[in-house]
């Protein structure tokens, strides 16, 4: 179980995800910046050419290279392993980019909040933008799906939305009015798993699109990110509760907090070894190892 300091509080470490290198790479959201964390706890930070770009959700993309959402200059941002960055504009003036993932046709997929559109952007930069039939209903982050389509959770609309490469949409609401899904995750056996921050809840769409609900202990948790397992139960990040917590799909829960000076997590990922990597707010990487799991329920995990 470690913690580990990679920027200044106000910085914001945000969103992370498991590099094509193995190690983590964050975004700090507040400073115009992404960090990467090697395995002897050295980091490297790369900043950008805009301090203000509000750097967010990062993904590993299909060129071998991070892409990540700039949502505060309206950009997608791309990133070598060996820290070269470039940005791409958007069609739209003031999108606001948010969630990001790579889709099964070789393109990156993102959401755009403030549009309410939904973006394929090619390599090359080429933007194509989808508007969702409810404008206003706020698409949050977004994932690609075991069936070959994308999936992605509108906060505004209490709903789920599906986008096939195509650019066809259907969503499915949620039972929970006021639910605010955010983070969205897609199993190997087809269903869908995210985050209902504003139900302190996790859902999960099984295959045959039925909607299963699952309270947390907290209900003032805030459920944030949500990441799988390689057991197929599903991680999430309790910003407003400090903690980490796993749910199978029975919905039996464990929960682990966080140390004091970690927290308010936002990012989380799931490396291949089964180690959990959450990004705390005020300027760490937290890391719940697999074997750590057992005994650390409910304790604190890292430190300052």
């Amino acid at each position: 179980m470690q913690s580990f300091r990679v920027s200044d509080p106000a910085d914001g470490p945000y969103g992370v995800t498991i590099g094509p290198d193995g190690v983590p790479w964050a975004t700090l959201v507040n400073a115009g910046a992404i960090v990467r964390l090697a395995p002897d706890g050295h980091v490297s930070r790369f900043d950008l050419d805009a301090p203000g770009s509000g750097p967010t959700v990062i993904t590993c993309g299909p060129d071998g290279a991070l892409w990540f959402t700039r949502y505060r200059d309206h950009r997608i941002g791309r990133i070598t392993i060996d820290g070269d960055a470039t940005s791409f504009p958007l069609s739209t003036p003031e999108a606001g980019p948010y969630g990001i993932t790579a889709g099964p046709d070789g393109a990156l997929w993102f959401t755009e909040i403030n549009a309410g559109a939904i973006g394929r952007m090619d390599p090359d930069g080429t933007v194509v933008e989808f508007p969702l039939p409810d404008r206003a209903a706020f698409p949050s982050m977004i994932v690609s799906g075991a069936d070959g389509a994308l999936w992605f959770t509108l906060n505004q609309g209490d709903a789920v939305g599906r986008i096939t490469v195509h650019g066809e949409i259907t969503t499915v609401p949620l039972p929970t009015a006021g639910a605010a899904p955010v983070g969205i995750a897609a199993a190997t056996d087809g269903s869908i798993w995210f985050a209902e921050i504003g139900a302190g809840a996790l859902g999960r769409l099984g295959p045959g699109g039925v909607v299963t609900e699952f309270p947390l202990p907290d209900r003032e948790c805030r459920p944030h990110a949500v990441a799988l397992d390689p057991d197929g139960s599903c991680w999430y990040a309790a910003w407003a509760g400090n903690r980490l917590g796993r749910t199978d799909a029975e919905g039996r829960v464990e929960e682990f907090d966080l140390a004091p000076g970690c927290e308010e997590p936002h990012g989380l990922a799931v490396a291949a070894d089964g180690s959990v990597w959450a990004a705390a707010e005020n300027g760490h990487l937290v890391c719940l190892g697999r074997d750590e799991r057992a005994s650390v329920h409910r304790s604190a995990v890292g430190g300052v």
